[in-house]
Parts: structure tokens; sequence; C-alpha cells
């Protein structure tokens, strides 16, 4: 193999961003169905494993758009530390039960990135158990088999679904986004929304996003449907 397989961590071009968003999204497409044919095969802990990587890769989508707007090395660095870090990567996974919950606008779902919480060393955790045998507390050996069932994998696959992507992201949707987030980035969350706002609105403007409502600004000061 002639490609260098050491990581790299440094800045990155438009079309480099783009193309990284779109290799985590196919790539967390691919665990994803392959997930639901374990699942179908009674397969209960490698279903969930993948599960898991799945809405891992998803996350490394975010981050990658951390990294687009980054301001200095130390923020680059940051985000590939966050990128390669698995519990970074799966912050988003209770999100369906915040929305059972309630949660519609995008201050709701501040929990899923509060430092304090263990969610996303809980999943890391769930993945652990899934793929090995462990000497757990009170002496007891775990196996996959015996810790991983059908009920958690059922309710797994589908949250791992939520984040997979139909459509690939452009260059200029990168390009956009830096547009708009980078004079703001880092400053205050009122003027990185009303950026998060421009960003779509020059999404719709140009057809990379569907016409009528702003979906971004909607989310961010109304909040979502259940149906959208």
């Amino acid at each position: 193999m002639s490609v260098d397989l050491n990581s790299y961590h440094g800045y990155l071009e438009e079309e480099e961003i783009a193309e990284g968003m779109n290799a985590a999204n196919r790539s967390a497409r691919r665990l994803w169905k392959d997930a639901k044919i374990l699942l179908k095969a009674e397969r209960y802990p490698s279903a969930v494993a993948l599960a898991i990587l799945s809405i891992e890769e998803s996350g490394k989508i975010s981050i990658l758009r951390r990294l687009a707007v980054a301001q200095d090395d130390d923020e680059v660095n940051d985000c590939w530390r966050a990128y390669r870090w698995h519990t970074e990567k799966n912050v988003s996974w209770l999100l369906p039960d915040l929305v059972a919950e309630g949660a519609r606008c995008l201050d709701d779902f501040t929990p899923l990135f509060d430092e304090n919480s263990d969610h996303p060393e809980l999943l890391d955790r769930v993945k652990q158990l899934a793929f090995y045998s462990d000497c757990v507390e009170g002496r007891h050996w775990s196996e996959p088999s015996k810790v991983i069932d059908e009920e958690l994998a059922s309710s797994l696959i589908p949250i791992a679904g939520i984040f997979v992507r139909d459509e690939e992201i452009s260059e200029r949707e990168v390009e956009i986004w830096i547009k708009h987030l980078s004079p703001v980035w880092r400053t205050t969350d009122g003027l990185m929304k009303m950026g998060v706002e421009r960003w779509y609105e020059e999404m719709q403007e140009e057809g990379l996003a569907p016409e009528g409502v702003n979906k971004a600004k909607k989310f961010i000061w109304e909040g979502i449907e259940l149906d959208e």
C-alpha cells in the first residue's frame, strides 16, 4: 500500500473537509446497514457494536465543521483529538430521549454537550461490553452474548440511522459555512446562531437546501415539529 496511514493533525481546505464529511457518512451508512443485517441474524452484540461505531462515524461531521472554522493551532489540535477520541463522537446518541422529553429548540439539546455528563462514556462502555469479555464489579465475568440483548440492539440501531445522511456535502456548502461562521466563531451564542441562520439562508439561495422555511432558524428559535 502506497498511502501514508500516519494520522494527520493540521488544517484542511474546504474540498478536503467536504470529502472527509462524505467519507464519514458513507462509513456510518455501511456500519448501520451491517448492524441491521446482524440484528436480523440475532447477532445482537455485534449489531450493537456496529451501531455505536456508526454513531461515532456520524459524529465526525460536526467535528469537521468545527475544524473548518478553527481559529488557531490549538483549536485545530483539539478538533483532531475529538475526531479520534470515541466519546467526543457519540455525544448525540441521547437525542431521541431528549426529543421524547420535549426538546425542540437548539438550546433544549445543550445536555448533549454537557462536559459533566457521563452519557458519552456510557455508550463507549456498552461498545466495549459488546465487543469483549471482561471482569466487572463483584468479580463477575461478562460476555457479549450475555449482557447485550435484542432489546438493546433494537433500540440503538434506529438511533444510528437518524444520523446517516442521504445527500452528499459539497465543497461549496463548506465554503458558505466558513463565510458565515468563521467571523462569529467562539464569540457569543447569539452571533453564532445568527451565523448558522445566514449559512442556511445562502444555502437555500444557491439551491443547496430546500426552498421555503429556513429550518435552521426555526430549529434555533421556534423548535422543530416531530414529523420534520
